[in-house]
């Protein structure tokens, strides 16, 4: 490529990354409705007409910053059914990434978590699509697990949702959990007991007699 061609593609990159980081920081505060352009534009240190250039109205920019957030947080996830550990080990990794996505990307958490209880308007074909796929390799894979004999027979759909719920929580509801512990925010001591515990208490329920 030219190296003047590379260098516009460069700095075209590094705007839109600034776009989408605060699209995100606002989306999390404001949720979509509560948003506006102007703001994300102030907080990316350029003017609405240049965002404008990149994305062409608030939905195509929340549309991609949701992209962005579930493709990260597939990401994290996509090994439970392609991998031949253990059940102990990858849940244990499985737990591990679910939290630190929560603890590295709080708000992102948040703009996900504000969509689906708003039921999902925007972005219910979207999570379909790319949620089902992977869920329905996990669910099998814990199937073969418990016909191998190697867990006990459980409803693997109610607790993946279990560990989704528990782990989205430092995320989503870490205000609510400060305000109980009495802390500005979640610590990494925090975070190391949170998975201690949800892995204890899973493993606990796949090997009980």
């Amino acid at each position: 490529m030219d190296k003047r061609v590379e260098k516009i593609s460069s700095a075209r990159d590094a705007i839109e990354i600034r776009i989408l980081q605060s699209a995100t920081q606002v989306f999390a505060e404001s949720g979509f409705h509560g948003s506006s352009l102007a703001v994300i534009a102030e907080r990316a240190g350029i003017s609405k007409q240049n965002l404008l250039y990149y994305f062409a109205n608030k939905q195509v920019l929340y549309q991609k910053v949701l992209d962005q957030i579930l493709d990260q947080w597939l990401e994290r996830m996509d090994f439970l059914a392609s991998s031949d550990e253990e059940p102990e080990q990858l849940l244990r990794q499985y737990i591990h990434a679910k939290l630190r996505f929560s603890k590295e990307q709080p708000q992102a958490s948040r703009v996900y978590a504000m969509e689906v209880i708003s039921g999902a308007a925007v972005y219910s074909q979207q999570m379909r699509e790319k949620i089902l796929p992977l869920f329905k390799k996990d669910i099998a894979t814990f199937e073969k697990w418990i016909a191998a004999g190697k867990i006990k027979a459980i409803n693997a759909t109610h607790l993946l949702f279990s560990i989704w719920a528990m782990t989205q929580s430092y995320a989503d509801f870490a205000t609510q959990m400060n305000l109980v512990l009495a802390q500005d925010s979640l610590s990494e001591q925090d975070f190391d007991d949170a998975e201690e515990f949800i892995v204890s208490m899973v493993l606990h329920r796949l090997h009980a007699s």
